[in-house]
């Protein structure tokens, strides 16, 4: 979405409440300002307080729900197949607040991917990842969401997505795009 969309929610949505992830209920018939969708999910602004709803629940704000990142692609076969969808799909994840992705954010560590038994075309994958803020409350919510992708691979059987802290985040891990996207170049 390029600008900014009021809409009027069709049906009761549950959403969560940016930035502590307190989840609420947003009522049939309440106006919303879209102000951001990325990656699937949408943030809104109601009565001066801004939430995240999910895309399984778009149809509330009058649109269709996104396509799966991998739908429609053929299942990877290797770790190097896997580890690439799995950095495409982190590539769909987004901090409410920020219009940037979680990987360009600097906030993804590491990625692993290993056969679930020898031989195996099934995958355990586990990333290891940070938030621009420890106290963030939204840090499990976009955990869930990265783990939730990562899962939609076909070949992926499990995935744990781990928030660490070490090292810190700083606005130096952000990639280029990031920094041009953000206007800090």
């Amino acid at each position: 979405m390029a600008s900014q969309q009021e809409v009027t929610l069709s049906r009761d949505v549950s959403a969560a409440l940016v930035p502590v992830g307190t989840r609420v209920t947003l009522l049939k018939g309440q106006q919303a300002l879209v102000t951001q969708s990325l990656g699937g999910s949408y943030t809104v602004v109601v009565n001066g307080n801004m939430f995240r709803i999910e895309a399984r629940d778009a149809d509330a704000l009058g649109f269709e729900p996104p396509v799966q990142p991998t739908a429609n692609r053929p299942a990877p076969t290797t770790p190097e197949e896997v580890e690439k969808q799995v950095w495409e799909v982190l590539k769909t994840c987004y901090d409410p607040e920020i219009p940037v992705n979680i990987v360009d954010l600097g906030l993804i560590y590491d990625c692993v991917v290993t056969p679930l038994e020898p031989g195996s075309h099934r995958y355990r994958v586990h990333v290891k990842m940070t938030l621009t803020a420890p106290g963030c409350g939204m840090g499990p919510m976009i955990a869930q969401d990265a783990q939730n992708k990562i899962l939609s691979i076909e070949s992926v059987e499990e995935a744990n997505v781990e928030v660490v802290w070490d090292p810190p985040w700083n606005q130096a891990m952000l990639s280029e795009a990031a920094k041009l996207q953000l206007g800090l170049m």
